[in-house]
């Protein structure tokens, strides 16, 4: 079952980036007319590897709790890829702050500027997200949900690691109410290895944390929602992470 259920990843992998192919290259003149067409590509393509995973490899997926549309930051547990693609999924305007290397991927570099990812160098974060906020008020850049994933790198289901406060200053410069999101990807799609396995991933939007907090006490609201929750999905899914040493 082990060779079975790795021949199914590896064919899963060759599909999902061949439709990112033919998708971008679609999408790409679409985008010439009309820069909305954009979000319509990466929400296009992140329900097209929902759809494979589900039939290929047999991982199902599902979004719970309600999906922010306004302009917000989403603070999500990281696992692996595929938390990435439920957000983009479904949030309507999704922008990451991402490292600047990333502009040079072929297609994933080009729809990331095109939906407003901002590019920057290590540590100057909290420059981008005030030319950022600028931009928003200028009418230079659109309002959506921005995604920050607090611990700033993925993170094995099991593992831990610390929150960065990063996020808290974000959340201070932008002023916005915070979504955070918790998830058991990693069970299923882990951060190690090529073979993805079957079950139900799930990605769980949380109640709100309100702007106005010190970030002291945002930084220990977020991660103690993000934490809890992350590891009631994992305990969901059959898996302890409280059995996995640190990443």
């Amino acid at each position: 079952m082990q060779v079975i259920q790795l021949i199914r990843s590896l064919v899963f992998t060759g599909l999902i980036y061949g439709a990112m192919g033919v998708m971008g290259v679609v999408y790409f003149f679409l985008t010439l007319i009309n820069r909305d067409y954009a979000y319509t590509a990466v929400r296009h393509y992140c329900r097209v590897v929902r759809f494979f995973a589900r039939w290929v490899i047999g991982l199902k997926s599902e979004i719970r709790g309600t999906v922010p549309t306004e302009e917000v930051l989403i603070c999500s547990k990281h696992q692996s890829f595929f938390d990435i693609i439920l957000i983009v999924s479904v949030a309507p305007r999704p922008k990451f702050i991402m490292k600047k290397q990333l502009v040079y991927a072929p297609v994933l570099g080009y729809f990331a500027k095109a939906i407003g990812c901002i590019p920057v160098d290590r540590g100057k974060r909290g420059a981008a997200v005030k030319k950022m906020m600028t931009d928003v008020a200028t009418g230079a850049a659109r309002p959506g949900q921005l995604i920050i994933f607090p611990q700033g790198t993925r993170v094995a289901a099991g593992a831990t690691r610390p929150y960065k406060i990063g996020a808290g200053v974000i959340y201070t410069e932008t002023g916005q109410r915070c979504i955070p999101a918790a998830t058991n990807v990693g069970v299923f799609w882990r951060k190690h290895g090529v073979t993805r396995y079957p079950g139900t991933a799930v990605l769980e939007f949380l109640p709100a944390i309100e702007p106005g907090l010190p970030v002291e006490t945002f930084m220990t609201v977020l991660e103690e929602a993000v934490e809890s929750n992350s590891n009631r999905l994992m305990r969901e899914a059959g898996f302890d992470p409280g059995s996995h040493e640190a990443d």
